[in-house]
């Protein structure tokens, strides 16, 4: 071996590269392997390791994609790059190429949310403003196609350069994709798995477009104005509450705040008179007994009188026609002008079946000259 082959033996044993990245962040997605002049020689080992892709860009082109592995780059494992640089002699010299290594790990925990308030129609509150917020995790799929499309040129490409782009997709995808659910509003808070599970299946193509996968996606929140929220808290209690205990209730409260705010002796002794109007009204509605007389009548032992009389009232036969029902004193008068007469059948509640006025007992004083007696004095 002459001395030149010795110096020949020495120079390619000292230019054999390794082309590596070691990630000491937990934010790059891409680092750019900076060589000078992007050379690399004849021979090089690639690494790249678990979680890492390289992909090799040469004359803005996309070369070649390497899985996790290690490789000795020569003419073999580089065809796509030999067919872009048409070399006569394969890699007897050293060649230039850009390499980037991609994070293809699961980013986490992403943030995201609208800047602004977008604007829904309800057909009971009409234009609504909302805002949402939540979380994403994302990662690279297709290494080659995001590096071409997302990351160009940039030797240190990181998450919050990624996330800038994601989430102005994620915000207009999402504001379209509620603004199509046409939900009651309320509904938005309360099926945020439902509209999370319906966003991400919305925005995964969009994601894939770029190369990267959206992993999962999350509605934390939903929020609208107090006012707002007020208002259907209050039209939800509509549809359980009765109306008139809820009219009952909110004339108390109204009654009470009037109170606090009147002064001195008069504002004492209006909280004490409406106390006993509240306590009269509450003891109506729990007590339907006591609701038949004043609450001062009501004494601890004393006999509860029986209920008033009621009326009678009856039912009578012209022409074959039911007529009625009347009151006694009613009938008596249709009796006297000739209306009804003794034979006209007449029913009243008791009765099995129609029969004639004269064979009701107390109708018989229309046939005599008899009168009923009084009523009774309440």
């Amino acid at each position: 071996m002459n001395l030149f082959d010795e110096i020949k033996k020495k120079l390619s044993h000292e230019f054999i590269d390794i082309v590596e990245w070691l990630d000491n962040t937990n934010d790059t997605i891409v680092h750019r392997f900076e060589r000078y002049q992007n050379e690399i020689k004849n021979g090089a080992q690639l690494i790249v390791r678990e979680g890492q892709e390289a992909v090799f860009i040469s004359e803005g082109q996309l070369a070649d994609v390497f899985k996790p592995g290690t490789y000795t780059l020569n003419t073999q494992n580089l065809p796509i790059l030999s067919t872009i640089k048409g070399w006569k002699y394969g890699f007897n010299s050293p060649f230039k190429a850009e390499v980037y290594f991609v994070n293809t790990r699961l980013f986490t925990d992403e943030k995201w949310g609208t800047k602004n308030p977008f604007i829904l129609s309800d057909e009971r509150f009409g234009m609504v403003e909302i805002r949402a917020f939540g979380t994403y995790s994302f990662r690279v799929k297709e290494s080659g196609k995001f590096v071409v499309n997302v990351v160009g040129t940039d030797s240190h490409f990181t998450n919050y350069e990624v996330n800038e782009h994601l989430k102005s997709l994620i915000v207009t995808r999402f504001t379209n994709t509620i603004g199509e659910a046409n939900l009651p509003i309320e509904m938005y808070a309360a099926n945020t798995t439902e509209l999370s599970d319906t966003c991400q299946e919305v925005m995964q193509p969009e994601f894939g477009r770029v190369g990267i996968e959206l992993e999962k996606f999350y509605i934390e929140n939903v929020s609208m104005p107090e006012e707002l929220k007020k208002e259907i808290f209050e039209y939800s209690r509509l549809d359980k509450l009765d109306m008139t205990k809820l009219s009952q209730f909110k004339t108390a409260k109204a009654i009470e705040e009037a109170a606090k705010n009147e002064g001195g002796t008069a504002g004492a002794g209006m909280g004490m008179g409406m106390g006993f109007v509240l306590a009269q009204q509450m003891g109506n509605m729990m007590n339907p007994t006591m609701r038949q007389q004043p609450v001062s009548q009501v004494q601890p032992g004393a006999v509860t009188p029986p209920p008033m009389p009621v009326q009678t009232m009856y039912h009578y036969a012209v022409s074959g026609q039911q007529q009625g029902p009347v009151p006694f004193e009613k009938l008596q008068e249709l009796f006297a002008n000739r209306t009804v007469n003794k034979d006209t059948l007449v029913w009243k509640q008791g009765l099995d079946t129609w029969v004639a006025l004269k064979d009701v007992p107390e109708l018989k004083v229309f046939l005599g000259g008899n009168t009923p007696p009084p009523l009774p004095t309440v």
